[in-house]
C-alpha cells in the first residue's frame, strides 16, 4: 500500500507558499492526507529556494535535517521540489543520497504519479522545462480558512534579464494566466475566508503582454475590485518602467486597493544599475517617485536594494545612502549581493569581499531603521485601520494585524488587546498608543 500521510515544509519566496498549497490540494485530491506533526509524516516534501546562495544552504541543511525521520519517524519518502532542484538537480542526487524524488518547478503535478511508480533502487529525477507549467486555478488549492490573506500567482516566470538574477533559469519565459482565472481563484479564496488578496508575479507589471500585446494590470484590478466579499486589494513586485499613469490612477481611484507600491528598484546609482541590467536611470527614478506621492498622497512605498555588487564603489554606496535619507522610504529590504553561478554579474570584475558587503548592509539597514523610527512616531495618537490576523505569538494575550501600509511577513505589525467579538480576517479601527521597533501597539476604538 502507498503511504498517505504526506508534510509540506516551504522555504522562499510567498510564490513557493502557493506553489505548496497547490502541491497539498492536488495530493489530497488523490487520496494522500495532510499531516501536521513531520514526524508522522509518510512523506515529507521539502519547497526548495535556489535563489541565493543564503537560500541554497538553508535548503540543504533543512533536507539533511529532515532526513533523519527515515530513522526517527515514519518518513519513507523524502522528496525535493522547486528552484534548487530545477538549478542543481544531478549534483544534488549526487549529493544527497537520502532524497527519493527530485522534481523541477515545472514539474510538481507529476508528484502522485511518481509516488505511485517510485522504486527503491535509484532516486527519481524529473526536471523539464520550466514553460511545462503554468499555475491553474483548476488544481485545488489547500487555502488555510483561518488566513486573513492569500497570495496569488498571476504569472510564471520572467523576462527581466538582470545580471544578478538567475530566475529566469529557474522558472523560464513570462507567461500571465487569463483575468478569468484569476478572477475566478479569487472569488473562490473569498468564499473560503480571505479578506486580503496580494498579487505576486515575478514582476507584476508585466502581466498581460504576452497575451495582447499591452500591460493588463490594471484592468485585472479593475475586475478584481468588484468582487463583494474581497476586503482589500495589494500587489508586490511592480517594477518601476512600467508603473504606468493608468496603474497609479487605478490604484488612486479604487478604495479596495491598498495604497502600497512595492518597487524594487535594487540600486540607485547609474553605473550599478546599468551593470545590474536595469533599465531605469536615476533621474527616471527620481520623477517616478515624485509623480507618485504627488497622484497619491498617502501611499506606503516599499523597495529593495543590493549593496556591494561587483563594482560598488564607496561612492556609489554613500549615493544609494543619501537617496534614501531623501526620498525616505516608508518600507525597504536590503541584501548582500550574492555570486551566482551562470550569471553575467559573477563574471564582472571588482567582486566586493563578504566583509565588507556585511559592513555596508548594517550601515544602510541602521540608516533605514532610524528613518522608519520617525515614519512610526507620526501615528502616534492617529486611528488607523487595521486587518486582523489573530493571536500574536510574540506577545501572550495579545492579538496582531497589519494596516494597508503593511504587507504580510516582510512588513510590520500592531498589536492589541482582542475583544470577544473580533475575529480574523475583520477590519477595525485601532487608535495607536506607541512604538516598539518594526511594530505598533495600540487599542480597539470603542
Amino acid at each position: 500500500m502507498s503511504p498517505q500521510r504526506f508534510k509540506i515544509i516551504t522555504l522562499g519566496c510567498a510564490k513557493n507558499t502557493v506553489d505548496s498549497e497547490q502541491m497539498q490540494g492536488f495530493l489530497f485530491n488523490k487520496g494522500f492526507i495532510p499531516e501536521e506533526e513531520t514526524a508522522l509524516a509518510e512523506i515529507i516534501i521539502l519547497n526548495t529556494c535556489g535563489f541565493i546562495e543564503s537560500a541554497k544552504q538553508e535548503s540543504i541543511e533543512m533536507i539533511l535535517e529532515l532526513a533523519q525521520y527515515k530513522e526517527t519517524g515514519n518518513c519513507q519518502y523524502l522528496i525535493m521540489v522547486g528552484c534548487l532542484v530545477q538549478k542543481y538537480a544531478q549534483e544534488l542526487k549526487e549529493a544527497l543520497p537520502e532524497v527519493d524524488i527530485f522534481l523541477g518547478t515545472g514539474d510538481i503535478l507529476a508528484l502522485p504519479n511518481l509516488l505511485n511508480s517510485f522504486k527503491e533502487e535509484e532516486a527519481m529525477i524529473q526536471v523539464t522545462q520550466p514553460e511545462n507549467y503554468l499555475y491553474d486555478e483548476c488544481v485545488p488549492r489547500n487555502f488555510v480558512a483561518d488566513k486573513s490573506f492569500a497570495y496569488v500567482k498571476i504569472a510564471e516566470g520572467c523576462n527581466n534579464y538582470c545580471t544578478y538574477c538567475v530566475i529566469p533559469q529557474l522558472k523560464g519565459r513570462y507567461r500571465s494566466r487569463t483575468i478569468e482565472a484569476i478572477v475566478e481563484e479569487v472569488k473562490n479564496l473569498c468564499e473560503n475566508g480571505a479578506k486580503e488578496i496580494i498579487l505576486i508575479a515575478q514582476d507584476t507589471t508585466y502581466y498581460g503582454y504576452d497575451l495582447a500585446g499591452e500591460f493588463l494590470l490594471p484592468q485585472l484590478l479593475r475586475e478584481l475590485v468588484k468582487i463583494p466579499k474581497l476586503g482589500w486589494l495589494r500587489i508586490h513586485y511592480c517594477y518601476p518602467e512600467r508603473v504606468t499613469e493608468e496603474l497609479l490612477q487605478t490604484i488612486k481611484s479604487e478604495a479596495k486597493i491598498c495604497k502600497y507600491l512595492d518597487l524594487p528598484l535594487q540600486h540607485i546609482s547609474d553605473p550599478i544599475l546599468k551593470a545590474m541590467g536595469r533599465s531605469m536611470q536615476k533621474t527616471d527614478i527620481m520623477d517616478l517617485i515624485k509623480r507618485i506621492r504627488v497622484l497619491i498622497p498617502e501611499i506606503t512605498l516599499r523597495s529593495t536594494f543590493i549593496v556591494g555588487f561587483p563594482g560598488e564603489t564607496w561612492e556609489h554606496f554613500k549615493e544609494l545612502c543619501t537617496f534614501l535619507q531623501e526620498i525616505q522610504f516608508e518600507r525597504v529590504g536590503f541584501f548582500a549581493y550574492s555570486k551566482e553561478p551562470n550569471t553575467p554579474a559573477a563574471l564582472l570584475p571588482e567582486q566586493i569581499s563578504p566583509l565588507e558587503k556585511q559592513r555596508r548592509l548594517e550601515k544602510v539597514s541602521k540608516l533605514q531603521n532610524s528613518i522608519l523610527a520617525v515614519k512610526q512616531a507620526q501615528v502616534l495618537n492617529k486611528t488607523v485601520k487595521i486587518i486582523v490576523d489573530g493571536a500574536s505569538s510574540d506577545y501572550e494575550g495579545l492579538w496582531e494585524g497589519r494596516t494597508k501600509g503593511d504587507s504580510p511577513e516582510i512588513d510590520g505589525v500592531v498589536y492589541f488587546k482582542p475583544q470577544s467579538k473580533i475575529k480574523t480576517g475583520d477590519i477595525i479601527p485601532i487608535i495607536i498608543t506607541h512604538s516598539e521597533n518594526y511594530a505598533l501597539m495600540g487599542e480597539i476604538c470603542k
